[in-house]
């Protein structure tokens, strides 16, 4: 691990201080908390509430402009929310989180995880998918979260500790192939998000919102390598600081004859996402650049995330 720097040093203070306030606040505290970060963030942060309110725009081309920055004003809002609702979450004992959350579809889980080949759960920052990780093991067996190191070391291991304290375990993207490989055999769950900009040679092309989106190409292959399903989860918030954690039924696979299995199966993944975020378009991340080809004016504006050029160092053989 890098050497902690005095800026990671402040950064990982500020964090904790707040964590510390968030961990006795009442719950109606807590998300009014949320909601004035993620506002804040909205005025201040001229480049990502700019990035938003476009994308809104393309994404539902029929909605007046005004409703497009009030999408975008509550997407800032539910994020500051989400940050809040995981430092408290980063503070309870596992029976304190099960308290928080109900399960729909778990039995679906289990059903998929009876076959022995393990299950590929796919979702994207969408909703509360860090609580929902964090959450999953209270009623299944953990799984492995496949992600990115942060930059800062100590807020990557506050972090990691916070995934990881349900008996999950955490497949950083260098050279993750295998990890995930044997996790799979071994009848275990590897979790994934799938709506981030990839710039790999093996990325492959869907429609996102009517719109071409480059997007990793390694969750279909791997399922379609190894017969693990996809499953498709979401957490959705419900009233008194309490949400739902929702197992979509396995995604279909394509059929044998198909001309282009990868690309059909991501697409269908996609589509998933893409219904849950009309549903509810507050809650998914408007301010990552998700289009880029027909937005040259995006790329000028710093990433939510690092750059995902290089995830995968061994690629999947399709």
């Amino acid at each position: 691990m890098k050497q902690p720097s005095v800026r990671h040093r402040l950064e990982y203070a500020l964090v904790v201080v707040v964590r510390g306030i968030i961990r006795i606040l009442p719950d109606a505290l807590g998300r009014a908390l949320g909601t004035f970060i993620g506002l804040t963030f909205y005025a201040v942060d001229r480049a990502h509430r700019r990035v938003a309110i476009t994308q809104l725009r393309a994404a539902f081309p029929t909605r007046e402009p005004a409703e497009c920055r009030a999408i975008a004003r509550a997407t800032f809002a539910h994020f500051g929310r989400l940050l809040v609702a995981l430092l408290k979450f980063s503070t309870l004992t596992p029976a304190e989180m099960r308290t928080r959350v109900e399960f729909e579809g778990d039995d679906r889980m289990r059903h998929a995880l009876a076959g022995g080949k393990g299950v590929i759960i796919v979702t994207g920052h969408f909703g509360y998918w860090e609580l929902h990780g964090m959450s999953h093991a209270l009623v299944l067996p953990p799984m492995s979260v496949l992600a990115r190191p942060l930059d800062n070391p100590l807020l990557h291991d506050l972090l990691e500790r916070a995934r990881c304290v349900t008996g999950n375990k955490v497949i950083y993207r260098q050279r993750a192939l295998r990890r995930i490989l044997r996790a799979l055999s071994a009848g275990e769950c590897v979790a994934v998000l799938i709506d981030q900009h990839i710039q790999a040679a093996d990325a492959v092309k869907v429609d996102f919102f009517n719109r071409p989106v480059s997007t990793t190409a390694a969750v279909a292959t791997l399922a379609l390598r190894t017969g693990a399903p996809l499953v498709p989860a979401f957490a959705l918030p419900l009233a008194g600081g309490r949400y739902r954690l929702i197992y979509e039924p396995p995604v279909e696979l394509p059929s044998a004859d198909a001309s282009d299995p990868v690309r059909e199966l991501t697409q269908r993944c996609t589509d998933v996402l893409e219904m849950y975020v009309r549903r509810h378009p507050h809650l998914w991340l408007w301010m990552h650049r998700r289009w880029r080809e027909d937005q040259p004016e995006a790329m000028a504006v710093p990433g939510m995330f690092p750059a995902a050029a290089s995830d995968d160092s061994e690629p999947v053989e399709q």
